[in-house]
């Protein structure tokens, strides 16, 4: 608006690429996008459900290219003609986030929690009808509201250390190896480290997992402590590097926010979890709830029971 106002005035709306996948099908004239999607981008109140206009107005922003905003799990509109085998005037659903999806796909009760490790790490539960979050978050904060369904919220620990954590272990060790002239696979050194934090069930050495930081923490990073003779074999460090990496999500939601949520099961689920019996251990040492493990956290079966659901 400012540099190249020229660039803007071809454009009618704004939207996210699944907001231009909806509008495409359905052969909208006005973009329309889900409290889900606008909470992602900013200058949004999640409880009115409506753009921040008067902060956007002031600062010269184009508020005209805003997308309506409707209802998650509501139809936006109907398909305008055939579209690879699906009939024309078939019911679309407006997009929406991904990891509202995820959580649906797997947490069928309220008293559920979702622990999704691959990648990164994310724990979530399902706050109480009536809660709303503060009008202005706290960004040193570890946990962040996301708009959920029903005018509901999820209360989310987003770490950004997981199964990453694991990945840069593995490789440093790798690269040691190959420093020695010695050749040994990933997937091999990944399995010997999880056969021998198997035979250590318990260390007293300490790995902060904060290798990338945090959202709320960006300048914390990672560190030993406690280290004496006795605790530097593979399953003393292995089993400290996973106690580190659970015992971080713990500190970021304690298990006790958990309870007073009414919290009564986490469900685990994620690449990183799924194919490490270590971390599923400290799960469940450091979480004083059964965890069920297995279910699949698909964000393409979440939508598909939202819009079921609310048909």
């Amino acid at each position: 608006m400012k540099h190249r106002p020229e660039f803007l005035s071809g454009f009618s709306d704004a939207g996210t690429i699944q907001d231009y996948v909806v509008s495409m099908l359905c052969s909208l004239d006005k973009c329309v996008m889900t409290g889900q999607n606008a909470a992602s981008w900013g200058y949004f109140n999640t409880a009115t459900n409506q753009w921040n206009t008067h902060i956007l107005k002031d600062a010269g922003f184009p508020v005209h290219l805003l997308p309506v905003l409707v209802d998650s799990g509501r139809v936006a509109g109907h398909t305008s003609c055939e579209w690879y085998g699906i009939p024309a005037h078939t019911a679309v659903g407006a997009a929406l986030g991904d990891f509202q999806c995820s959580v649906y796909s797997c947490m069928t009760d309220r008293g559920h929690a979702v622990l999704n490790m691959s990648t990164s790490a994310q724990l979530t539960f399902r706050m109480p009808a009536e809660f709303t979050p503060t009008s202005s978050p706290d960004p040193l904060s570890p946990i962040a509201y996301f708009p959920y369904f029903e005018g509901s919220y999820l209360a989310v620990a987003a770490s950004l250390n997981g199964g990453n954590v694991m990945a840069t272990f593995v490789r440093m060790l790798d690269s040691w190896m190959k420093e020695f002239g010695l050749e040994v696979s990933e997937s091999s050194i990944y399995s010997q480290l999880i056969h021998s934090a198997l035979a250590q069930p318990n260390t007293d050495l300490t790995v902060t997992s904060t290798l990338l930081g945090e959202r709320h923490a960006p300048s914390s990073s990672a560190s030993v402590s406690h280290i004496s003779s006795s605790n530097l074999s593979l399953g003393h460090v292995t089993r400290a590097v996973c106690r580190g990496i659970i015992e971080n999500l713990a500190t970021m939601m304690p298990p006790q926010s958990l309870q007073a949520a009414g919290v009564c099961c986490i469900i685990g689920s994620g690449s990183a979890l799924s194919c490490n019996a270590v971390l599923q251990q400290e799960v469940e040492r450091v979480f004083p709830f059964p965890v069920v493990y297995g279910k699949d956290v698909d964000s393409a079966v979440g939508v598909a029971m939202v819009i079921s659901d609310q048909t």
